[in-house]
């Protein structure tokens, strides 16, 4: 192992733009393991034709161990999978740092802490993810207290947590997408009015036809074009896609990518997802307005 070589471990479009902007922050070429999900080929083909600081580029399905064992510092995309816990403890990387996954950022840094269970949020755990549990975080903290773990993030962790995981020793390096902005080619015309799809359907935390009411209360106004989200079902799609004033737009990319180059202001509707971090700081000084939803109850959300 080559204590000082790094490699970022991602497994969605998001954690991989993330990898980017470490790379352009750091210098010389990343390679990635990028897990093999939806948008992940199409994000690091954009990425590399935008002239992202790669290095190879190697997919994989389960845990990439022969890669992770030749490189001591791992650039992390998922604290919380089970394979990053049975991974680090077998392997014990000489340094970690963890790049973003969504909205999972602050909860993960809190399971660091003790602040909250180590497990993802939402999520009944079993087997032997609960039992690696226990050694993959003390690998982490060890690293912490040597100095050798760290956050690379957009996400804003507030001063008390900020303290705490600094007194643990973790070294927390914020970014502003500064590498995207620079290198966005001007969005084709989209439209003013964005829709941003969701799993939360997907995901059992939405009926499909409160969502759809969303959207299309929404569009009673005004056109809007509707971006879906990667893992939305094509019936979801297509439910949305019958809604009177509404354009949907494939893109294959994170709304991070698509969106960086916009021409004019956007006025973009969301419900409550990592986007209303990521997107002000993408769209900085172009007078961005980001529309969250209403209050849960109001829209339907299931607990």
């Amino acid at each position: 192992m080559d204590r000082e070589s790094h490699i970022a471990w991602v497994e969605s479009p998001l954690q991989l733009l993330g990898a980017a902007e470490w790379a352009a922050s750091h210098g010389g070429r990343l390679p990635v393991a990028g897990r093999l999900t939806a948008q992940m080929s199409e994000t690091a083909d954009e990425l590399v034709a935008r002239g992202a600081r790669f290095g190879e580029l190697s997919p994989y399905l389960g845990i990439p161990w022969k890669l992770l064992s030749q490189h001591g510092h791992w650039l992390v995309g998922d604290g919380f999978s089970g394979q990053f816990r049975l991974a680090a403890s077998v392997l014990r990387p000489h340094r970690i740092t963890f790049l973003d996954d969504g909205a999972h950022a602050l909860p993960f840094a809190d399971a660091l802490l003790g602040a909250r269970p180590y497990a993802r949020p939402g999520v009944a755990e079993r087997g032997l993810t609960t039992l690696v549990a226990p050694l993959a975080h003390e690998k982490v903290m060890r690293r912490a207290h040597d100095g050798r773990a760290a956050f690379f993030s957009a996400f804003d962790f507030g001063d008390r947590r900020r303290a705490a995981l600094a007194d643990h020793g973790f070294t927390i390096e914020r970014h502003s997408f500064a590498w995207t902005r620079a290198t966005a080619p001007a969005t084709p015309e989209l439209g003013s009015r964005i829709v941003l799809g969701s799993a939360r359907p997907v995901d059992g935390r939405m009926p499909l036809p409160h969502f759809v009411d969303w959207v299309r209360a929404i569009a009673a106004s005004a056109p809007v074009t509707y971006l879906p989200h990667r893992r939305e079902t094509e019936g979801q799609i297509d439910a949305v896609a019958g809604i009177p004033g509404v354009r949907v737009v494939h893109t294959q990319l994170p709304v991070e990518l698509v969106l960086a180059g916009a021409p004019s202001r956007l006025e973009v509707f969301t419900l409550p997802s990592s986007t209303t971090t990521t997107l002000p700081l993408v769209l900085a000084g172009t007078g961005l307005r980001m529309r969250r939803a209403a209050a849960s109850r109001e829209i339907g959300v299931t607990s």
